[in-house]
């Protein structure tokens, strides 16, 4: 047996303990491993934020202008407004906060409620600890967040941030769009071009103590924010006015149940002049409903359910941008292809003759025109004036299946434009086994097929501009902060759909269409305008809901600016040329007379051409007499005197040549006289009737064409009738022409 002596077991004893030491130096080692390799980055950052407050501040969104360097969506400073619920509970503590006091202050200046102010004031974490920041309002105004900041109150932050501003409220929302709280783009240009506006966000790192609240004396630490780029539209700011004004007008007249819309478009670049949607929403406040009846409707109702769904509704449908979003049959506009198709094709000529009984067989359908006791024999000229559904189903007859299917898809409607706005909608037309000799028919005066007003417009501009499809565009280009050009969006030519030769007849049409045939009410002395009335009954068929068009561009011999004007389910009156003609007549003359294109009178025209009333007061009768007579203008005197010491119209009134000036000269008082009612009178009668009451006359619409036929009527007058005005007033008389084209049954 071996004896272990004291020496040996010291040893083993250190050896023991060496091992021992040695596994807690392993354990040691790798525990240091794992804290600096393995969970290094998670500590450092929990140090990091135990020890700063770090926030994101957000970058300004780039401006958004109109093509002339207007802005139509800015970014401003603003503040967000945080508070310190540890901070303001040791102050409380001490006696030295009431939170009732601050709760109450802070809400009077911010409108907030009292009584959730003072939750969040009070907040606290799961395990009833105090928290240490608490978001109380966003989006503050300068202005507003410095009455705070004057109270001067610990606990309470302040973190950079910028407000989306939209100087026009409700102008051209549809295409502009909003943006959320988080400053991203929620609708139109603000979402398809977020990445390019959101530039890249800042931040503010400051230090904190244990507490979780801001050391005394510290510094900050600001990494500034980049302003993203900015957008050029193709908008005019100044058209897109006009748009919205006569579309709005439209709107209200025809108690559109489904909403309106409008583009203007340049036909030689595809690029979008104006593009509006009615209703249309305050781009400051996208979520608030404005429109009267709608809330009158909401108020009826008892549930939340039925509340919460109508609302949604409500918004959905304001939010709905109807120019891109909508497809619609869009009735006799489409006569426009049927005729470019059949030019293209030579099947027609203009002179080509044609008779109209009222209605047209096709196989075992019976397929009425417009005008049921028919049109009798007439050219096509004469066809396309009248807007006659036989003849265009004739010709549509002679272009054929197969060459109207290829033409459909060359005008782009059974694609998406590929348009800057989401939810473009594509043409909706027959398989190959659905189109026949029937579907042909309807097709070739518009009903059938569906497509969207964008793309509609997109086709007639093709057609007036020599034959060329443009890819319509709203972006012109994308500038940095120091307004240097980034990216340029040059006009795209899609595809030659027809000859110029056929864009030159087609358009030489659709100005005898306007000058003296359906689409009168779009008519502009001196101005040329072409185009093509539109009404298609919706489906079911019998349902006695309409759509009514109009598109038409100017002018017809060098055309520049289409129109189209679309009316979704009138009240009453629902004939294309009836209540949208009028519409689009307006914003042509409108556009044109501001982009500075000169008038081109005929020979008729000049006989009739406004003139505005000049400056003869102060004047000696002899010398006012020649200044009138010299711009064709008639005269009365009234007064013995030698000199013209008043006059009515006032000076730059617009008169028909031929008006009567009255010529005070003595300080007499007016001679009064009783507007007549002129409503629901020829152009004939109208003149007449005012003559006889010493009144002048101001047309408006299309009783500028001159004619005296008894489709041609007073639809309103100003000022109105009854009232007393001072003889030589003039009264500003709208015409509309009734013999317009109806729907396609």
């Amino acid at each position: 047996m071996a004896i272990t002596t004291p020496k040996s077991s010291l040893r083993k004893r250190i050896s023991y303990v060496y091992v021992m030491f040695l596994l807690l130096f392993c354990i040691l080692g790798l525990w240091i491993a794992k804290i600096n390799i393995i969970d290094g980055e998670k500590l450092r950052t929990g140090a990091i934020e135990q020890q700063t407050r770090d926030y994101q501040v957000s970058s300004p969104r780039g401006t958004i202008y109109d093509r002339n360097g207007k802005a139509l969506a800015i970014s401003s400073s603003a503040e967000t407004i945080s508070v310190s619920p540890a901070q303001i509970a040791e102050k409380v503590k001490k006696n030295k906060y009431n939170v009732d006091d601050i709760a109450t202050k802070l809400a009077e200046i911010l409108e907030l409620d009292v009584e959730e102010l003072k939750k969040k004031l009070t907040k606290k974490n799961s395990d009833g600890i105090y928290l240490a920041d608490v978001e109380i309002a966003s989006k503050v105004e300068p202005e507003i967040a410095d009455e705070v900041r004057a109270l001067n109150l610990t606990g309470v932050y302040f973190k950079e941030d910028t407000k989306r501003y939209y100087p026009l409220g409700t102008f051209a929302s549809h295409v502009i769009g909003y943006v959320g709280k988080d400053n991203q783009g929620l609708g139109g240009i603000e979402m398809v071009y977020d990445s390019e506006l959101s530039g890249v966000p800042g931040r503010v790192v400051t230090l904190k103590n244990a507490q979780g609240t801001d050391m005394p004396f510290q510094e900050e630490r600001h990494i500034d924010s980049e302003k993203g780029l900015n957008v050029v539209l193709t908008l005019d700011e100044t058209i897109q006015h006009f748009a919205e004004k006569h579309l709005e007008d439209a709107y209200r007249e025809s108690q559109a149940r489904q909403g309106a819309a409008c583009i203007v478009m340049d036909v030689k670049t595809g690029e979008i002049l104006a593009m509006a949607t009615q209703p249309n929403y305050d781009l400051n406040n996208p979520n608030q409903i404005t429109d009267k009846s709608v809330l009158e409707y909401l108020e009826t109702l008892e549930t939340d359910d039925e509340y919460n769904k109508a609302v949604a509704a409500a918004r959905n449908k304001m939010w709905r941008n109807k120019a891109v979003v909508d497809s619609y049959e869009p009735g006799s506009c489409f006569k426009i292809m049927t005729m470019s198709m059949a030019f293209e094709e030579g099947v027609v000529t203009p002179e080509d003759h044609f008779f109209c009984p009222g209605y047209k067989l096709v196989e075992d359908r019976k397929i009425k025109c417009a005008e049921t006791s028919g049109h009798g024999a007439q050219t096509f000229r004469d066809g396309v004036k009248n807007s006659c559904n036989p003849v265009f189903i004739e010709v549509g007859q002679r272009v054929g299946i197969d060459a109207f299917k290829k033409y459909f898809k060359a005008f782009g409607f059974r694609d998406k434009t590929g348009f800057d706005l989401p939810g473009e909608a594509s043409g909706v037309f027959y398989t190959d086994e659905q189109f026949n000799v029937v579907e042909l028919a309807t097709a070739s005066f518009g009903q059938g097929p569906k497509i969207t007003p964008l793309q509609l417009i997109t086709a007639v501009s093709a057609v007036a501009n020599g034959g060329n499809l443009m890819k319509p565009h709203l972006v012109k280009q994308f500038t940095n902060e120091q307004g240097t050009v980034i990216k340029k969006v040059q006009p795209t030519v899609v595809r030659q759909i027809v000859s110029k030769e056929t864009s030159e007849i087609v358009c030489e049409l659709l100005e005898n269409a306007v000058t003296n045939g359906s689409g009168q009410n779009a008519y502009i002395k001196g101005y040329r305008v072409a185009g093509k009335t539109g009404t298609s009954e919706k489906l079911p068929r019998g349902s006695g809901k309409y759509t009514a068009s109009f598109v038409g561009f100017a002018p017809a011999n060098d055309p520049k600016v289409a129109c189209l004007v679309v009316i979704d389910e009138p009240v009453g009156g629902y004939y294309g040329g009836q209540i949208a003609a009028p519409a689009v007549g307006r914003i042509l003359e409108d556009t044109l007379k501001y982009l500075g294109v000169e008038p081109q009178y005929t020979e008729k025209e000049k006989t009739t051409i406004d003139v505005d009333v000049p400056d003869v007061t102060e004047l000696e009768l002899a010398v006012a007499k020649k200044r009138l007579n010299d711009l064709g203008l008639k005269y009365t005197i009234i007064g013995g005197g030698e000199k013209v010491v008043r006059q009515i119209p006032l000076e730059n009134a617009t008169v028909n040549s031929g008006s009567v000036v009255v010529l005070y000269t003595e300080n007499v008082e007016n001679q009064m006289v009783t507007v007549p009612d002129v409503k629901g009178k020829t152009l004939t009668r109208v003149k007449s009737t005012l003559t006889s009451a010493g009144l002048n006359l101001s047309i408006v619409g299309a009783g500028a064409t001159g004619s005296t036929s008894e489709s041609t009527i007073a639809e309103s007058q100003t000022p109105q009738a009854g009232e007393q005005v001072p003889q030589g007033t003039v009264i500003k008389v709208e015409f509309r022409f009734q013999d317009v084209e109806g729907s396609a049954n």
